[in-house]
């Protein structure tokens, strides 16, 4: 009972019945007023009690449907697709753009943990359901968990994918994603069809998605820029009905950085699973080992690299701290590309196709260019017919795609959301004639 409403029966402003000769008769209201008083106070006390009351019974229902979540690693789950380059499942480290998880799951609720660090750039992921982009956040540091879907339809079965946004950060050696396991309720976890093709993309920060996110006069180089949904490598898989990964890394070219700067070149890390991840947390994860290659292998190897190389054609001389040495790539007087650096390109490229075909042996190869311009062209195919002729190689195609306009530009003057839907539609109707 309402410790109130005890005092007031104990007699608290009550009349005990027996008259008090001390004390004059009580006017004619005065008992109706007590006795409407009382009755108040009552009904106020026994409100409070049944609202404690049921509130602490949905309090104890919620909990107690909490506590009947099943939770597992994704090594226990093998109908669950890791995506990207990866070394395990348990945890499962989402090194680059796009990595992450895809799934079908017929329960009722469904809550993923993570793990995250950084000292720089934070993490983002996007989270589809059923085809459809539902939700997208940055992840806090150290151990998170999140809801992907509840209360939903048990029985009936829930498509799930989760992609990191975010590129592998070079920069930033604390910078870590890991999906550590999953929670859920009821149902079953069905395998996945096998998807229709495989499709790997090399590239810049075009393939990184930076700036196919955000409003177009931004500026600031943040994580929350980049994107892997508004972004032509998923549209195309999709399109395709593909699996893919992306393999890049911003302001990286193929033998130059946008700076001039030679360290900041794709090649090299090619056969790792993520080398340009630093660290030795990185290095413990298993990120500058070799690619298992033979585990997954892509139908057709996109590559989109050229847009930094060209930019440095117009930008200052970067000096090797290590050498004390100055690399530019030089124009001529008449803005064309020196030849000797001209050449750099192209040989660049037969150097990296030859890689490209050893560790992928049945892959179409496909070079992009044109999202950021497309004066390279010209040394893109230089570089290639090098290639064709000394190897004989016909399954290597050169592809220009839309390029931006103020209309389709994104954040940090990018492609955004359009272009990457242009980019998508021509590389999808060219892979549909070759694959």
């Amino acid at each position: 009972m309402p410790l109130h409403f005890q005092r007031m029966v104990q007699g608290e402003g009550q009349s005990t019945g027996q008259p008090d000769p001390k004390k004059a008769p009580a006017p004619g209201g005065a008992k109706a007023k007590l006795n409407f008083r009382f009755l108040l106070a009552y009904a106020f006390s026994l409100r409070f009690w049944v609202e404690s009351a049921m509130l602490q019974a949905k309090t104890n229902g919620r909990e107690q449907k909490m506590e009947q979540l099943t939770t597992a690693t994704l090594t226990q789950l093998p109908q669950v697709r890791a995506l990207g380059r990866h070394t395990g499942r348990d945890p499962l480290t989402l090194f680059w753009t796009a990595s992450g998880m895809e799934l079908e799951f017929t329960g009722s609720e469904l809550w993923v943990d993570l793990f995250a660090d950084y000292e720089v750039v934070e993490p983002w992921v996007s989270v589809e359901l059923n085809g459809a982009w539902v939700a997208r956040f940055a992840v806090n540091p150290g151990k998170s968990r999140v809801c992907l879907f509840r209360g939903m339809t048990p029985g009936k079965a829930k498509h799930v994918r989760l992609l990191k946004d975010v590129q592998a950060m070079h920069d930033d050696p604390a910078h870590l994603l890991q999906i550590t396991g999953l929670e859920y309720a009821g149902g079953e976890f069905l395998p996945l069809p096998e998807p229709q093709y495989r499709l790997e993309f090399v590239g810049d920060s075009i393939t990184s998605g930076e700036g196919a996110i955000g409003a177009k006069p931004e500026e600031d180089w943040v994580g929350a820029f980049f994107s892997a949904e508004n972004h032509y490598g998923r549209l195309t898989a999709d399109a395709l009905g593909a699996e893919y990964r992306c393999i890049s890394q911003s302001g990286w070219g193929l033998v130059t950085g946008w700076d001039n700067d030679v360290r900041h070149v794709m090649p090299p890390y090619y056969t790792q699973v993520c080398g340009v991840a630093m660290g030795q947390r990185n290095a413990a994860l298993g990120a500058q080992q070799e690619n298992d290659f033979a585990a997954w292998k892509p139908d057709a190897v996109i590559v989109n690299l050229g847009t930094n190389d060209t930019g440095a054609f117009d930008n200052p001389p970067w000096q090797d701290p290590a050498t004390g040495k100055p690399h530019q790539m030089r124009r001529l007087s008449n803005g064309g590309f020196h030849p000797a650096d001209a050449q750099k390109v192209a040989n660049g490229v037969q150097h990296f196709l030859t890689m490209l075909r050893a560790k992928n042996p049945g892959a179409k190869l496909v070079w992009c260019i044109g999202m950021l311009g497309s004066e390279l062209l010209p040394v893109l195919r230089q570089g290639m017919e090098q290639y064709k002729t000394i190897t004989g190689d016909s399954s290597v195609y050169l592809l220009e795609l839309p390029n931006t306009t103020p209309e389709t530009v994104g954040a940090r003057q990018h492609p955004g959301a359009e272009n990457h839907r242009q980019a998508a539609k021509v590389l999808t109707a060219f892979l549909r004639t070759i694959l």
